[in-house]
């Protein structure tokens, strides 16, 4: 059985669904990311937090998937202020609801003032609701962009053992583990790394605090990242009971943490 503890299936089809239930995917965690473009009101993206709460979680279950998401202002749109403000006044009434099992994702894009003033009000509302929290770390000055979200994390007193850092590279990886956080790798073919890439890094640094995720959206992504491991694992010699542990005891584990999540 496998956990994808980052997946975007409010852009993937029914079909994913399928492959995913058949692959021995038992259960998925959907953080809240950005339209594609850019929002016109805090109205849509409320609207999306419904649909993630009500809609997906039913289609999900129709293929025998436990779909759980992560409610937040996402670092993109954390860049419009009226947005942002509007929707951070009215995300608490949704941490509560059913299958909401944390914060996030949230983080830096650009590594902008914007972004780091939503990033604390958002990590500080996780901490007082003791929630998990999912934090993006960057595409753009990943090194730069880590180091800066650790010392917010640190001076915020946030439980670190709650957190997600997400997106992890082989620039990043040893910085992460150097914290009481989890370390997400994310397998996606093109713009992060490939499961060899991610077998490599496990190779080093074990599977102790790391999350392996697909993070599959609307880019040239891949739903069965996270099965594509475990072969990838069984063929450089990793036990049955290592890619267990990594693939799904680690996320069960991890999100037992919130009382919604109902863990396998």
């Amino acid at each position: 059985m496998f956990v994808d503890p980052h997946i975007h299936m409010y852009s993937r089809t029914t079909d994913d669904y399928e492959k995913m239930s058949l692959s021995g995917i038992k259960t998925v965690i959907e953080p809240s990311f950005w339209l594609g473009q850019a929002r016109t009101s805090s109205q849509t993206l409320v609207d999306y937090w419904n649909y993630l709460i009500n809609f997906e979680r039913t289609r999900a279950k129709e293929f025998g998937i436990n779909h759980y998401c992560a409610i937040s202002v996402n670092p993109k749109e954390a860049n419009n202020s009226q947005l942002a403000s509007e929707s951070l006044n009215v995300m608490g009434d949704y941490l509560s609801k059913e299958g909401v099992v944390a914060v996030g994702e949230i983080g830096f894009d650009m590594i902008t003032k914007e972004e780091e003033k939503v990033f604390t009000q958002q990590l500080i509302m996780a901490e007082e609701l003791k929630m998990p929290v999912i934090i993006h770390t960057p595409h753009v000055n990943k090194v730069e962009g880590t180091k800066k979200t650790l010392d917010i994390i640190k001076n915020c007193n946030a439980t670190e053992s709650r957190i997600i850092m997400d997106h992890n590279t082989e620039e990043t990886i040893e910085l992460s583990l150097s914290y009481d956080v989890m370390a997400g790798i994310t397998v996606y073919p093109h713009t992060k790394v490939s499961p060899i890439r991610a077998v490599n890094m496990l190779k080093k640094y074990g599977t102790d605090r790391i999350l392996i995720n697909s993070s599959a959206d609307w880019g040239i992504s891949d739903p069965l990242s996270v099965p594509k491991t475990a072969i990838q694992m069984e063929k450089d010699g990793f036990s049955k009971t290592e890619i267990d542990k990594l693939l799904f005891h680690n996320p069960n584990n991890f999100f037992k943490q919130s009382k919604n999540y109902i863990p396998l």
